[in-house]
């Protein structure tokens, strides 16, 4: 989407007590790990490559465990960010996984349309880095690691990592779940539903196991498009006059055609393993599958045409198509009484295919197009990486003052996009016709491409020497390189030639690389059972990369004719760098019935990769400018108030504002008079300017209350209240930017459960049915201009899912 839209221009740390576990196996589920306590009374992670309890982590490490995943029925990653302390997860639809943000390490406009791809994170699925919203049924736990993370993990990163952490096959015995949920929208006509199963089979008793998890999601939406034409490129979007711009009953009729929820959401989901379990050894074959299906966003025009705050007013569905695939083989074994060998080599497959309306771009660019009464444009987009990886680490287990990790990591991952814009009817309109067009037969008016590899090594490690018991000092060190290779570009169809291929698009080739060093420091100090203290420094990158949505500029240009390239300094851009410094609480206290955890951070961040345009044809592009400091601090707790009564809760406060310049970064629209010249100006940003994108408040409060039925069931009753506060579409809202108001919203649930095999609950999301705005597409100076006599639909404004309430049942067995 990215040359679309520039072309013109856990409840927080789920603070659960526990002692340390012995050195273990680093996928070992929660359940599996607990050494100590009853069960439920410790999540144990493997944030640090050793099995340790939550609280015994000496990193800003939070986690949310199975049982509060599925009380809170938090579907995936675009759930997770009001739970987690210090990260802001986007919801904008099934269209996309969701944009995330750690901490405030981003600078980019918000948008209408959720990532796909967020190089400053890693997300991982078990071992293998992939970025992708894969639903979160039969998982033992998800793990959000705040900070950099190159000197653990093979996957650099700039902001942090998350870990979706899967159960495991269980060679001991047959076992599973299956799962049902049916709720009803406010908003929609339709009732959502989820059916999802989970089947653990031995093959070989206490050797080998087949575990499958699958399940099919509906979300019904609740997003309408009242406006869509009926026959694109003969029936009128706009029929009336810009004073009056649907026209009569008769001419709407004629004309229009409302599409009904279009933002619903379809996924299939499908995880498949074979595992099999030696003495020493633990091999996982791991097969895994997501289809999501959508036909609109999730959003609304801001009222342009009088549309409602659940409806869209533009002229075309939208649909996308968004799949995954890995294949992945996990290899765990030890290496007599020196270390642990842990392997991970996977293929993943991504794709995406989308359209969206790109008649106010078109419209924008003032060729003239608004003399077609028909016009209407939109775009046809195929996106898919294939990336192969392999990460081989050694821990160590041979005991004594040092501990140790040392690992090595590559990754190969090439990238395909191809793009186009159609405008049906057009060429041989008589607007067409006085062009002087190129006729070709889908009326495709551009057309861009862009392939590109990245070969990325490193050989990453740490070092831990326990001075005493309880004081430990950690080192690590992370040695990275790559090379890249770009090959792209763009041709306008009606002017240039028709095209039938990518390979009819004239094209350009370049190469880049880069190296260096990221490391950490960190040391910690425990009091006792009840208390730790941690301070880390350590620094963190992302990769550079290649803009291959256009064709290099040839040198003198003409400025007499229209100009789409890139210049030499656009063609690539460079890897960012942040400097991280934590220092962190971590305590217990009335008898462990009190818990909390307090972290307070400033990251430095140099070499912003921005996204921007090129000068010539508004191509989008990224590139490298400024620097910022981001500071705040995070406290979680949890309280046993009386052995029936709980409470938990999360606060994040955070201060993220840029420390340089960045000249001439934004394209905006000068005026929203027409004749008004020059038509776009470029705007800078400036030391001092607020980050946009997360919030500088946010947090969540949680109240449990169990009540005791008969001999072996409960009454569950779950209150939980989430704030969000309000959050910048722009740089120091620069440009047409706006602030996105503060909300709070509410959820509950009443469940009964029966031993540990069945349960069935009443539940509400967003009780209060609160509206409110999520992100922004493009700005408010093209919020109902004027072209032509055409009322400009190019503003767009994301919207939260309203109320929700519905029943749900579990068995396991």
């Amino acid at each position: 989407m990215t040359n679309t839209m520039f072309r013109t221009a856990l409840m927080g740390a789920t603070m659960l007590m526990g002692v340390s576990a012995a050195p273990a196996f680093a996928q070992e589920s929660a359940q599996e790990a607990e050494t100590d306590g009853e069960p439920g009374n410790v999540i144990v992670v493997t944030a640090t490559r050793r099995a340790l309890s939550l609280q015994d982590v000496p990193m800003n490490v939070s986690a949310i465990g199975a049982d509060e995943l599925a009380d809170q029925r938090l579907n995936d990653i675009r759930d997770l960010g009001a739970f987690t302390p210090g990260i802001t997860i986007t919801d904008t639809g099934p269209r996309g996984a969701g944009t995330i943000v750690m901490r405030g390490l981003s600078a980019d406009d918000s948008s209408t349309f959720a990532d796909n791809g967020n190089s400053a994170i890693g997300i991982y699925l078990g071992e293998v880095p992939l970025y992708f919203d894969f639903k979160l049924i039969d998982m033992a736990r998800v793990e959000v690691l705040l900070g950099p993370q190159g000197t653990l993990y093979g996957l650099g990163t700039l902001a942090g990592a998350i870990r979706y952490i899967p159960e495991r096959p269980d060679p001991t015995k047959i076992s599973g779940s299956v799962h049902a949920r049916a709720f009803a929208m406010e908003q929609s006509k339709d009732i959502g539903h989820v059916f999802d199963g989970v089947i653990n089979l031995p093959i070989i008793s206490d050797l080998l196991a087949f575990r499958s998890a699958t399940g099919y999601f509906y979300d019904p939406g609740f997003i309408d498009y009242p406006f869509t034409v009926q026959t694109i490129g003969v029936s009128l979007p706009q029929p009336g006059p810009a004073s009056n711009p649907l026209g009569t009953p008769a001419q709407q009729a004629a004309n229009l055609k409302r599409e009904r929820d279009v933002n619903y959401g379809k996924t299939f989901t499908t995880r498949n393993q074979l595992g099999l379990t030696l003495d020493t050894t633990k091999v996982y074959l791991t097969y895994a599958f997501q289809e999501v299906k959508t036909e609109g966003r999730q959003a609304n025009g801001g009222g342009v045409l009088g549309e409602g705050r659940y409806e869209g007013p533009w002229r075309v569905l939208e649909p996308a198509t968004r799949r995954a695939h890995l294949l992945s083989l996990e290899v765990e074994a030890q290496i007599g009484d020196f270390a642990q060998l842990i392997s991970s080599t996977a293929y993943t497959k991504t794709t995406n295919q989308g359209s969206v309306d790109v008649t106010d771009l078109l419209l924008d660019l003032d060729y003239g197009y608004e003399g077609f009464p028909a016009f209407t444009g939109f775009t046809r987009s195929n996106a898919s990486t294939k990336q192969f990886n392999q990460e081989i680490r050694l821990l160590s287990t041979h005991g004594g003052p040092f501990n140790w990790v040392l690992g090595a990591f590559y990754n190969n991952s090439n990238s395909r996009n191809s793009y186009r814009e159609f405008i049906p009817g057009f060429g041989a309109s008589p607007t067409g016709t006085a062009f002087g067009v190129i006729p070709n037969a889908d009326d495709n008016e551009y057309a861009s491409f862009g392939r590109n590899s990245i070969k990325e090594r490193a050989i990453f490690g740490e070092l831990t020497y326990n001075v005493t018991p309880e004081w430990q000092i950690t080192g690590g060190l992370r040695y990275y390189g790559y090379d890249l290779e770009r090959f792209g570009g763009s041709t306008l169809p009606y002017f240039d030639g028709p095209v039938a291929s990518d390979d009819d698009i004239p094209s350009s080739q370049g190469q880049a690389s880069a190296s260096g060093v990221v490391y950490k420091a960190n040391t910690s100090y425990k009091f006792g059972d009840d208390a730790l203290v941690y301070l880390t420094y350590s620094t963190g990158y992302r990769l550079g990369g290649a803009n291959t949505g256009a064709a290099p500029c040839v040198l003198p240009l003409n400025l007499n004719q229209q100009n789409i390239c890139a210049l030499p300094n656009e063609l690539f851009y460079s890897p960012d760098e942040t400097e991280n410094i934590e220092l962190g609480v971590r305590a217990s206290m009335f008898d462990k019935r009190l818990s909390m955890n307090l972290s307070v951070f400033q990251v430095n961040w140099d070499g912003i990769q921005l996204a921007s345009a090129t000068e010539f044809g508004g191509i989008g592009i990224l590139t490298n400018g400024g620097a910022a400091r981001n500071r705040g601090f995070d406290v979680s707790f949890r309280a046993q108030i009386t052995p029936e009564f709980s409470l938990r809760g999360n606060y994040s406060y955070l201060d993220a504002q840029l420390t340089a310049d960045v000249p001439n970064l934004l394209q905006i629209r000068n005026s929203q008079v027409a004749s008004v010249r020059p038509k776009f100006v470029r705007v800078g940003v400036f030391d001092g300017d607020r980050l946009p994108g997360s919030a500088k408040h946010s947090g969540s409060i949680a109240a449990d209350y169990v009540v005791p039925v008969g001999d072996n069931s409960e009454l569950k009753l779950n209150w939980t209240a989430t704030y969000t506060g309000n959050i910048l579409s722009r740089v120091g809202n620069r440009g047409f930017g706006e602030t996105l108001p503060d909300y709070l919203t509410h959820r509950a649930a009443i469940t009964y459960q029966m031993g540990d095999s069945y349960e069935v609950s009443l539940f509400a999301n967003n009780l209060t049915n609160e509206y409110a705005v999520t992100g922004i597409s493009n700005d408010r100076s093209r919020f109902g201009f004027v072209n032509g006599g055409v009322i400009s639909r190019y503003y767009g404004r994301s919207v939260l899912t309203p109320r929700v309430i519905g029943i749900e049942a579990r068995l396991r067995y």
